[in-house]
């Protein structure tokens, strides 16, 4: 009743086309979840037809014409007997089935005929059986039942229920007398139940006012093999004895137990779907589903509920037990009661299940069609043709032929508990559906149908689940298994239908709860993953340039973060819409083909520069934005032509720098593999100049989660200048490395100072953090706790709306820090790094921890204010400790536009780096280098470009890694 409820309302909140419960399953659920369950529920209605079948033939076979039965069964006992009965039923069962399929083939309207035949049957067997009962309270039928003791006696054991009789004065025994003992004679040595229990005899049907009602009111559960005991009747048993002769009594046949009885009986109040599985030949779904259902039930269960009280007050428990009528003298046990004749339950009996059979063939064909209509499971396609008027005729054929094999099978007992899954989990799914839209009051959710409630639909829900377990907790696994197996199938095999389902409606409920939870702050260390724009450009045809951008990002994906895809199409919006459609379009294509899940996004702008920027600018929602942008090296950027192609890119260079984006430049993109390529051996090689927030250092590790960079071995080459420590450096490098949890090759190249200043724009400065990194690794035990508690993962602008402490230490440094934010507007150069003088003793540096540099003026290493005074001052040691040589270091021109002065010096330092990278990584798969800050003005734009072209020159496949200025990997756990 309760799935009746809900399905009525969402019935009646809109139009129902054929398909019934699995289209109303599917527009409420989504296609992955109806489909499933329309699945087996079109397999538990097409079994429950061979069910119908199998009980419309043991009608036959046992009631109405025995002899015709082509396996004997007469004279056959137990296991012999049963076989030859089911072998019997698989015979009968294919050739009424065959005939019914012919009915439903040759039309509907044929089968809604019959039907008023077979309803007007079991409305006059019903009644019967009502007319019946009152008869029993005047005049009882004679339905003798033998007992021994307390103990149902074979009624094919005995000719007379006693043990002796009086034969002209003479003591005879009986037959039954002959049963228990070893003789006919009076002396004879009989069975000690036998001689200390009496035989007596009563009424299988005592009347319905013989209060046999109270001894039927409660359970009485046996196994298999049990004797079968009339309770409340006296009964001397010697417990330790053993029982004989037990072929002698009615045993019961199975155990039973009260969730098994439902599952056996539950198929039989499964027909509340058949009027919605023929929603499609309704004059009116929406009035008709609702009503036809709900009085149905309530008509059923008022018949079911007073047949059961009304049996239990007529009838004997022990005949009531006995299921095939073996310990009464004569058949048709509840037929007895009817009136005027047993006749009439008999036939209303095999007319409802001959009814009930063709339901099923009608309503499940019909649901097969309307899911191979909806496509969503591609082989099923065929199953949605019919006939011209719709009958549809393949679905019927396949329906016939499942059907087939539920009567081979032929046991009832053994078909009935997988069917009450089916049904179950398609009912569990209808309250579902509707309690879900209830609860998420989408607009389009208005129901005509008032009475319902999702409290309700839960509670419906709940109940069905539970009686899944009760019933048969090994066939709900199954049942749910081969659902779960169709939901993977058609979500693998891409049901791409928006139907508005629920299902939609929840995730984006969920995504708006899970952005507004992003916008409470930014992402701790340990949760950073690159979330990247891809920048790309597409030709004059929208097709994209630069393919193997998206297998690259492919590859960097096991981060699992977001990935956008942008371009820009220049023009005008009003003109220039369906160019942009159509580069939307071929984004999507090469996404699906390269397997990048995301998002893309075109921007039509007057200019590329301009677009670019926004792309930069607005990409993503809320706190779920890119923190990464990657774009391809401009390949041909010394042709005039393409003058305006690489300063765009030193554009997205700045922007990326001044909005704290980290910036992934691969140079020779057309080189990289695609994803189906496999390297089995070579080197990615890491030159870590400059501290970059960990980039590169987490980047070669995401790269080696995919398969095409898995074999690779990871090397880190770092440069020290000729007065360093390089063993110690090595040392701690790998402590840190060890720390961070990756493996890799650790080698220090020496050079000298001269032959790097000009690389290090940033600069100097950040070299000496990269060092005292390393020496953190030298901390006392108390002094690393007082690191951990002092971590914080939190950006500048963070930490000054977190720390007001900090934020007043930060601004007794304002001259220092005015100075950093210049430096990252106007990188320069310092030809010798000791020009600016950094204590390296414990009492006065004070990074965070080994993956955080504390000096404020690292615009590319994520420099982080310690959130508490003392470290502030120590901060602000750093920067006042050569106050003159750090106000020269901040005054300097940038190499870059000091072009008579040193632009010799700076191809020369661009050379001799070379020289080593290409030395060392001539060989390596990919080679990642810390890319500089380009020049605050235009004029040393084309210089910059030639400097990085000669510093990355012989080499195959270079990733150029700027930092965003934040910490993204740590020791901590």
């Amino acid at each position: 009743m309760l799935t009746a409820i809900s399905m009525s309302a969402i019935a009646t909140n809109g139009v129902v086309p054929a398909g019934g419960s699995y289209y109303m399953i599917s527009r409420s659920l989504g296609p992955e979840f109806g489909g499933a369950v329309g699945i087996c529920f079109y397999l538990g209605t097409t079994f429950a037809g061979a069910m119908y079948i199998l009980g419309c033939i043991e009608i036959l076979l046992i009631y109405i014409v025995p002899q015709a039965a082509i396996f004997k069964i007469e004279g056959l006992e137990g296991p012999e007997a049963e076989a030859a009965l089911l072998n019997n039923m698989r015979v009968y069962g294919t050739i009424v089935l065959s005939f019914m399929a012919l009915v439903v083939f040759v039309g509907v309207k044929y089968v809604n005929k019959l039907a008023l035949v077979f309803l007007a049957c079991v409305i006059l067997s019903i009644l019967s059986v009502y007319a019946g009962v009152i008869k029993t309270a005047i005049d009882p039928p004679v339905f003798p039942v033998c007992l021994l003791g307390n103990r149902t006696l074979l009624s094919k054991g005995y000719d007379v229920c006693a043990k002796v009789i009086e034969i002209d004065n003479e003591t005879v025994t009986t037959k039954l007398w002959r049963s228990f003992c070893d003789s006919e004679y009076l002396n004879a040595t009989c069975d000690e139940y036998f001689n200390n229990n009496n035989v007596t005899e009563i009424q299988g049907i005592p009347g319905v006012t013989s209060g046999i009602l109270a001894e039927n009111l409660f359970g009485n559960y046996l196994e298999k093999g049990m004797i079968l005991e009339k309770r409340g009747l006296a009964s001397d048993v010697d417990p330790d004895s053993p029982t004989t002769n037990s072929n002698r009594y009615v045993l019961a046949d199975i155990t039973s137990f009260f969730t098994l009885l439902v599952g056996i009986y539950f198929p039989s109040v499964t027909g509340i779907m058949a009027g919605s599985n023929r929603s499609g030949d309704l004059r009116d779904a929406q009035k008709s589903i609702p009503i036809g259902t709900i009085a149905a039930i309530s008509t059923t269960s008022t018949v079911y509920m007073s047949c059961v009280v009304l049996f239990g007050a007529c009838i004997e428990g022990v005949v009531l037990r006995d299921k095939f009528g073996e310990g009464v003298s004569g058949n048709l046990v509840i037929g007895t009661l009817a009136w005027p004749s047993p006749w009439v339950i008999v036939f209303g009996s095999f007319f409802s299940t001959c009814g009930a059979g063709l339901q099923s063939l009608t309503g499940a064909p019909r649901l097969l069609q309307a899911i191979s209509r909806d496509g969503i499971i591609p082989f099923l396609r065929i199953f949605g043709h019919g006939k011209a008027n719709g009958e549809p005729t393949w679905a019927l054929l396949l329906t016939a032929s499942i059907c087939e094999i539920g009567i081979i099978i032929a046991s009832l007992d053994a078909v009935a508990p997988i069917l009450s899954m089916f049904f179950l989990m398609c009912y569990m799914f209808v309250n579902l559906a509707c309690a879900l839209q209830t609860l998420l009051r989408t607009p389009n959710w208005r129901p005509r149908f008032k009475f319902y409630h999702w409290a309700l639909s839960f509670l419906g829900m709940s109940l069905c689940l539970s009686l899944m377990f009760m019933c048969s907790w090994y066939y709900a696994i199954v049942a749910m298994g081969i659902a779960t197996c169709i939901y993977k199938y058609i979500e693998f095999c891409g049901a791409e239908k928006e139907w508005g389902d629920g299902i939609r409606g929840i995730s984006l409920s969920a995504a708006r709860f899970a952005l507004m939870r992003l916008e409470e702050g930014p992402p701790h260390t340990k949760n950073w993953r690159p979330q990247i724009l891809v920048l790309v450009s597409m030709d004059a045809e929208q097709n994209i340039e630069q393919p193997r951008l998206l297998s690259l990002t492919n590859q960097l994906k096991a981060g699992k973060g977001l990935t956008i895809v942008g371009t820009c199409v220049q023009g005008t919006f009003l003109d220039n819409y369906t160019d942009a459609h159509k580069a939307d379009q071929s984004l999507r294509k090469l996404m699906e083909t390269e397997k990048v899940k995301g998002f893309t996004q075109v921007v039509i702008s007057s200019n590329l520069r301009d677009g670019t920027s926004h792309l930069i600018q607005v990409g993503g929602l809320g706190g779920l934005k890119h923190n990464t942008v990657m774009v391809s090296w401009p390949r041909n950027w010394k042709q005039p032509e393409c003058h305006q192609e690489f300063r765009n890119f030193i554009e997205v260079v700045r922007e990326t720098t001044i909005a704290s984006i980290a910036l992934l430049v691969p140079k020779n993109i057309s080189s990289y593999p695609s994803n189906g390529e496999r390297f089995t051996e070579g080197h990615i090689d890491v030159w870590w100049v400059v501290h970059d927030g960990g980039m590169l250092m987490l980047l070669p590790f995401l790269l080696r989660q995919h398969k095409v960079w898995r074999k690779c071995k990871m090397r880190i080459f770092t440069v020290a200048q000729m007065d360093d420590n390089s063993i110690q450096m090595k040392k701690d490098l790998l402590t840190f490395l060890y720390h961070l949890r990756i493996d890799a090759v650790v080698e220090v190249v020496e050079m000298h100072d001269g032959d790097i200043s000009a690389y290090t724009y940033e600069k100097t400065l950040i070299m000496e953090q990269r060092s005292q990194i390393l020496k953190q690794m030298h901390l006392t035990k108390n002094e690393m706790e007082r690191e951990i508690q002092s971590i914080t993962d939190s950006s500048r602008g963070s930490i000054r709306r977190k720390n007001p402490s900090a934020l007043r230490s930060q601004r007794s440094a304002e001259e220092g820090g005015g100075a950093a934010e210049k430096l990252e507007e106007e990188p320069g150069a310092v030809s010798n790094p000791k020009q600016v003088q950094l204590s390296h003793s414990k009492n006065v540096s004070t990074p965070t921890s080994p993956t955080s540099p504390t000096s404020p003026a690292a615009p590319a290493g994520g420099a982080v204010a310690r959130p508490d005074n003392k470290g502030a001052e120590k901060e602000k040691s750093l920067l006042t400790a050569t106050p003159e040589a750090g106000k020269d270091f901040f005054n300097m021109k940038p190499e870059w536009e000091n072009l008579n002065q040193t632009d010799v010096r700076r191809m020369h330092t661009a050379m001799r780096l070379n020289e080593v990278i290409t030395k060392k990584s001539k060989e390596a798969k990919l080679v990642l280098l810390n890319m500089p800050g380009p020049p605050k003005n235009r004029v040393g734009e084309e210089n910059y470009m030639e400097f990085l072209e000669v510093l990355t020159e012989g080499l195959n496949r270079v990733l150029l890694v700027r930092g965003g200025g934040r910490e993204v990997i740590t020791i901590y756990s």
